[in-house]
């Protein structure tokens, strides 16, 4: 019973995407209702239909989470909150010699600055439930670098505007944490390590030798780390960074 959500309310924003989908399904089936968010709302209003077609309780909220006036005023209207998964990330890939200076700022600030704007604003619904939880999305490569021997092909590679945003995003989780807990609000941080939606074989053999499991992680196998962060079962846990790489950053 520990890791239920029946009655509490969650957000997840980038909830289309490969992790974010099976992060909402298992909040949704863990007996939360679920606000959905991104850009693209024909994306996500196929994504609701889905959750209402299992039975679970969905809305969709489409908008960008670095429109910060929006931010505000999708939170100020809102009744209760619980749960928050900031999941949310814009990156355009690109080699060392073309990455452009402005990448940098749109990495940074739709993970980083966004996940602190979200949380300011729903700080008061987060207090009001007694039990608020964040979880911040961030990355393996907030910890350690890319090995480029592993990525034949650059565009393969983590950009150089990726790990450090994500790496902020785990520094902003204790920061939050400290300043939150007075008001009974966890923040932690989940750390995903190689979850591939595609990848060629060999890349992929490539990858799945990096872990001290020998395989990559399937889209579902996020669903329990994410669960004991959103629940009671972790209750007394908060500014911590729970990885889930198979080993990857253990070696």
């Amino acid at each position: 019973m520990h890791f239920r959500l029946d009655g509490r309310a969650a957000f997840v924003s980038g909830a289309a995407g490969h992790l974010g989908r099976a992060m909402t399904w298992a909040l949704a089936e863990a007996g939360a209702h679920v606000v959905i968010n991104g850009r693209d709302d024909s994306r996500l209003k196929d994504f609701e239909g889905e959750l209402k077609s299992a039975g679970h309780s969905a809305e969709r909220a489409a908008f960008d989470v670095t429109d910060f006036d929006a931010v505000r005023k999708f939170f100020a209207g809102r009744d209760r909150l619980d749960i928050i998964v900031n999941n949310a990330v814009s990156m355009t890939p690109a080699p060392f010699d073309a990455l452009d200076a402005s990448a940098f700022g749109l990495t940074y600030k739709s993970s980083v600055t966004a996940a602190f704007e979200i949380v300011r604003a729903a700080r008061p619904l987060l207090k009001a439930g007694g039990q608020g939880s964040v979880i911040n999305i961030a990355s393996m490569y907030g910890l350690v670098s890319p090995d480029p021997r592993i990525y034949a092909d650059p565009g393969q590679a983590s950009p150089f505007h990726y790990g450090p945003a994500k790496a902020a995003l785990i520094q902003l989780t204790r920061h939050l944490a400290a300043g939150l807990g007075p008001d009974n609000i966890r923040v932690n941080a989940l750390v995903p390590g190689p979850f591939p939606k595609a990848a060629a074989p060999e890349f992929a053999e490539k990858l799945a030798s990096r872990t001290m499991l020998g395989r990559t992680g399937k889209a579902s196998e996020i669903a329990g780390p994410l669960l004991f962060l959103a629940s009671t079962a972790s209750s007394y846990v908060t500014g911590t960074a729970l990885i889930v790489d198979g080993g990857w950053t253990a070696w």
